[in-house]
């Protein structure tokens, strides 16, 4: 058995948001197009589940840059420095993300989606239907600088602004 597994992007993200910025998610559409290689049949049943699970590939990270140090999340001053498998920036060692986002609808070999965290262009490596009973049975714990870092993640910018919006209730964005 070998270390070094080459992975092949089952699909690239078309559209949603052309450069990274951290926050306000909710209400990002995108589309996952499959590679050729898959018939449409590979997503049949999909549309039966109302959200996804999309691991995907941190491709505009060069791996120089990659952090393994302790440092603080977000790069906020403020925050305490944590290892980097205790944060979700995408400057991880395999440059791997995971986003469960909402499924809108799939056409041919499109899936529809919301709220999905990756950038236009971005390889999906693997899609997942989520299942609920792969969610945590026990209450979850998570530390104070984790919930104030995140609490604009899965809002849209009108709610963050003060405007109504339904958001995204129940959503664990870290």
């Amino acid at each position: 058995m070998t270390d070094d597994v080459r992975l092949r992007p089952v699909a690239h993200v078309i559209g949603g948001r052309p450069e990274m910025y951290e926050d306000h998610w909710y209400g990002t559409r995108a589309v996952i197009r499959l590679d050729d290689r898959f018939e449409p049949s590979a997503l049949q049943g999909l549309p039966e589940f109302s959200h996804v699970e999309i691991v995907f590939r941190f491709d505009r990270i060069d791996e120089r840059d990659v952090r393994v140090q302790p440092r603080p999340p977000r790069g906020n001053p403020d925050g305490p420095p944590v290892g980097v498998f205790a944060h979700r920036g995408p400057y991880r060692p395999n440059r791997l993300g995971v986003s469960v986002c909402r499924l809108i609808a799939v056409h041919g070999r499109d899936l529809h989606v919301a709220d999905l965290d990756a950038l236009d262009g971005t390889p999906v490596l693997d899609i997942k239907p989520y299942l609920v009973e792969f969610a945590p049975l026990d209450p979850v714990r998570q530390p104070g600088w984790a919930t104030r870092l995140m609490k604009e993640y899965y809002v849209t910018s009108r709610s963050a602004a003060g405007a109504d919006c339904a958001g995204a209730p129940g959503r664990r964005a870290l």
